[in-house]
C-alpha cells in the first residue's frame, strides 16, 4: 500500500497542496494557486479568508484525485501558514465578518505607538515580541473597534479570532484550535506558560473565549472530512516550519528564508532567561512534549522588492535573470536600495521609514538597481546576525530557503557579508516539508535525527571577500539606512 502525507502550505501570496510519498521520501505532486491581495488604503493589506479556504480545498482535491489516492493511503495532513494574519468570523455561521488583516498591514501603527512604555515593556517581557502592528493583537482590537457587528457578536460570545491556521483547522475539522508557534505570534500568549495571558488580553480588550485552544505542533487537531477522512496531525507557523524543513532542530542552527519578507531564526534551545533588546524570541516548536525557542529577526521586504522591480519598474521579465544581471557588474558603484516599502523590521523597527535608492549617477544602469536590491537582503540579514552576536549567540550551521535561495549572486554575497559558509536548502519546499515532517513525527514515522538526515543541503557557498571589501560595502549600507 502506498503511504502519503498531504502538506497544506498557505503563504502570503500563494497557497499550495503538496503530496509527499513517505516511502519514496519525496514530493510527488504540487498544486498551487495565487490569491488576491487588497490594499484599501495606504499601509492597509487584506485578503479574503474564504478565497483562501476554498483554494486549499480545491488544490487538495486536485492532487489527491490526479494521483488516485485512496482513503487508507492518506496517513495525515499538516498545515503551515503565514503568521500573524488575523481572521474574525461568526462562530455560528463560520463566515468571516471582515477581510483577513495581513501581517504586513500597518493600520494599527498609531495605536501601538500610543501604548504607555510600561505596557510595551510588559508585552516584551511576557511575549518575547517587540510591540508592533506586525503582530495579531492590535489587528483584533481594530476589528472590534471598527467592524460592524463585531461588538454585538462578542457580547453573544459568537466572535472567533484566529490566525490563518486556526481558521483553516476550524473550517476543515470543526475544532477551534491553533498551535503554539502561531499563538506565540499573536502578542497575547505568554511564552513561558504557553497560554494566553490575562494581563495581555486586558490591554487589548480581547476575551479569552474568542480565541482558540493552544496545542503542541504535533497534536491530533481533529479529522478533516472536507476531502477524505484524514487526521490533521500538524500545525506550525511558516518560519518555524522552515526551520524544521531545513533541519535547524539543534541549538545554534540557523535558517534564513528569503520569501515575501526575510526571516532569520536561530535555535536557542529551552533557555529564554535573557530577552534580546532589538530581536524577537518566539516558540520554535513544541514536539514530543518538549518546547524549544528561537531568536528571530524579521525583514519586512525581501523578494517582494524583486517583484516591485519587475512589475512596477519593468526592469526584467523573469526574476531568474537577476543573478546574472547583478554578476555582470564588478561592484555596486555605490548604489544602495533600502526596500522600506512598509517600514523597516529588525533590527531597526521603524514603521515610518520608506524606501530609497541612493548613489545614482549618470552611469547607473538597471543592473545596478537590481544588484542593489539583492544586496539589501544580505545587508539586512547581516544586521540581524550582528545583533544576535551582541546577545552572545553563536552559529553552527546556516541554511537558506525560499524563492531567493535560488539566486546564486544573493547566496554568495550573503556568505561574504556574514563571513560564514551558507548552505542552500536541499529543497525549495522546505517550509511545507517542515509541516510534513511534524506530521510524520506525530504519526511516529520519523524522529529528530531522521529530519536532519532527510533535510541536509549539499550546495555550500563559502565567503570569498576581504575584510576591507566587506567593511566598504556594509558601511555604505549603514549610511543608506540612516537616510531613511
Amino acid at each position: 500500500m502506498r503511504r502519503f502525507i498531504l502538506g497544506l502550505d498557505e503563504g502570503t501570496t500563494n497557497l499550495r497542496s503538496v503530496l509527499y510519498d513517505v516511502d519514496l521520501n519525496k514530493i510527488v505532486d504540487i498544486n498551487q494557486r495565487s490569491f488576491h491581495q487588497y490594499y484599501p488604503k495606504s499601509g492597509y493589506v487584506e485578503q479574503d479568508a474564504t478565497e483562501i479556504l476554498n483554494g486549499i480545498i480545491s488544490t487538495s482535491k486536485t492532487v489527491l484525485t490526479r494521483n488516485k489516492v485512496k482513503k487508507e493511503e492518506l496517513l495525515g495532513v499538516g498545515i503551515t501558514n503565514q503568521r500573524e494574519t488575523v481572521v474574525a468570523w461568526n462562530r455560528e455561521t463560520g463566515k468571516p465578518i471582515y477581510n483577513a488583516i495581513v501581517w504586513q498591514c500597518r493600520r494599527t501603527t498609531k495605536y501601538m505607538k500610543s501604548l504607555p512604555n510600561e505596557i510595551k515593556e510588559k508585552i516584551k517581557e511576557k511575549t518575547g515580541l517587540i510591540p508592533d502592528p506586525y503582530f495579531s493583537a492590535s489587528k483584533m482590537k481594530w476589528i472590534i473597534d471598527n467592524v460592524k457587528d463585531a461588538k454585538k457578536l462578542l457580547k453573544q460570545d459568537n466572535l472567533c479570532f484566529g490566525t490563518i491556521d486556526c481558521y483553516l483547522a476550524t473550517m476543515l475539522t470543526g475544532n477551534f484550535v491553533t498551535d503554539v508557534t502561531n499563538a506565540s505570534r499573536t502578542m497575547l500568549m505568554n511564552i513561558k506558560t504557553l497560554d494566553y495571558d490575562d494581563e495581555l488580553l486586558s490591554y487589548f480588550k480581547i476575551p479569552r473565549s474568542s480565541l482558540p485552544k493552544i496545542l503542541p505542533c504535533d497534536s491530533h487537531f481533529g479529522k478533516i472530512k472536507k476531502f477524505l477522512d484524514a487526521p490533521l496531525c500538524s500545525i506550525i507557523g511558516d518560519q518555524q516550519s522552515s526551520m524544521i524543513g531545513q533541519g535547524a532542530v539543534n541549538y545554534g542552527s540557523t535558517k534564513v528564508t528569503f520569501g515575501t519578507g526575510g526571516f532569520i531564526l536561530t535555535n536557542i534551545g529551552k533557555n529564554i532567561d535573557k530577552l534580546p533588546e532589538k530581536l524577537l524570541v518566539t516558540v520554535a516548536s513544541s514536539l514530543n512534549g518538549e518546547t524549544e525557542y528561537a531568536i528571530e529577526g524579521s525583514i519586512y521586504s525581501a523578494c517582494s522588492g524583486l517583484n516591485f522591480l519587475k512589475h512596477n519598474l519593468s526592469l526584467y521579465d523573469d526574476v531568474k535573470k537577476t543573478s546574472d544581471m547583478a554578476r555582470s557588474l564588478p561592484d555596486n558603484e555605490g548604489v544602495y536600495f533600502v526596500p522600506a516599502f512598509t517600514g523597516l523590521g529588525a533590527p531597526y523597527w521603524n514603521n515610518d521609514a520608506r524606501g530609497e535608492i541612493s548613489g545614482i549617477t549618470f552611469s547607473t544602469k538597471k543592473e545596478h538597481i537590481v544588484r542593489a536590491m539583492l544586496e539589501s537582503m544580505a545587508y539586512n540579514t547581516k544586521a540581524v546576525f550582528d545583533e544576535m552576536k551582541k546577545e552572545g549567540q553563536r552559529f553552527s550551521h546556516i541554511s537558506v530557503d525560499g524563492g531567493g535561495s535560488n539566486n546564486d549572486f544573493l547566496l554568495q554575497f550573503l556568505a561574504d557579508m556574514l563571513n560564514h559558509d551558507v548552505v542552500r536548502s536541499s529543497t525549495s519546499e522546505a517550509t511545507v516539508m517542515g509541516a510534513i515532517y511534524v506530521a510524520m513525527l506525530s504519526l511516529k514515522l520519523i524522529d529528530k535525527n531522521g529530519i536532519i538526515k532527510l533535510s541536509s543541503g549539499k550546495e555550500v557557498f563559502c565567503p570569498n571577500m576581504t575584510d576591507a571589501e566587506r567593511k566598504k560595502y556594509y558601511d555604505g549600507w549603514q549610511k543608506a539606512i540612516k537616510k531613511v
